[in-house]
Formats: C-alpha cells, sequence, structure tokens
C-alpha cells in the first residue's frame, strides 16, 4: 500500500477512514490526512480518535501535527488543512536526534549571556 495522502470530505465514513488511518501508520509510521472546510475536518478528527483505539494494541500512540497547505482545485486556490498523524515514539525520536545535533552544535559554546549583553 502507497498512500501518500488521505484526502477526507465532509462525506467521509470515519471508521473507514480510520481503518486506512491505522495501516498506513502500521506500514510506514505517519500518515498525512488533507481536509477542506470544517465538515471534512470534523470527520478526519473523529478519525483519528477512532484510529488510535485500532492500533494501541500493538503500542502505537499516534499524535496529530496539524498545518495549512495551498491547493489548487479546478483552477482556484484554496487552502486545506493538513494533519500529520504519527507515532509519538517516532515523534520523540525524531526530537532526540534533533536536540543531539543542536547540541553536538552548540558543545564549543560555554558563553550563555544573550547577544548583545556584556557578561561579567
Amino acid at each position: 500500500m502507497s498512500i501518500e495522502l488521505l484526502k477526507v470530505s465532509a462525506w467521509s465514513n470515519p471508521k473507514s477512514v480510520a481503518g486506512a488511518i491505522a495501516g498506513v501508520l502500521r506500514e510506514r509510521g505517519y500518515v498525512d490526512v488533507q481536509v477542506i472546510g470544517a465538515a471534512a475536518l470534523n470527520q478526519a478528527v473523529k478519525a483519528i480518535a477512532i484510529s488510535r483505539s485500532y492500533v494501541a494494541a500493538e503500542g502505537l500512540d499516534p499524535i496529530c501535527i496539524p498545518g495549512f497547505q495551498d491547493i489548487e482545485i479546478g483552477g482556484e486556490g484554496r487552502t486545506a488543512i493538513r494533519i500529520r498523524v504519527e507515532d509519538r515514539s517516532v515523534a520523540a525520536a525524531a526530537l532526540s536526534v534533533v536536540a543531539s545535533a543542536e547540541g553536538a552544535s552548540h558543545s564549543g559554546d560555554d558563553d550563555a549571556s544573550s547577544e548583545g549583553e556584556p557578561t561579567a
């Protein structure tokens, strides 16, 4: 299964979408869900909540990262909401890698003063 993006509409069945979210989470560890409009967002949020119960027994703990995406539909520009759903442990591991990389880049910096402020 190679799903890049799940598009959810106001008429999407939340249980069906939840199954798709769970399947992609199991396969890739994350999935992007895209919606346009309040009713579609409602269906997507219900599906994400339902999907949590589908993957909990496998130790997955989905979290959401929302954002905006400019898209074009029928030659007209629209703004969609894109929700990245990923396992909390995958997100925590990614943050750990970023934090250790930032720590390594600052390892020679012992100057704790703020920029522009004199040190004693």
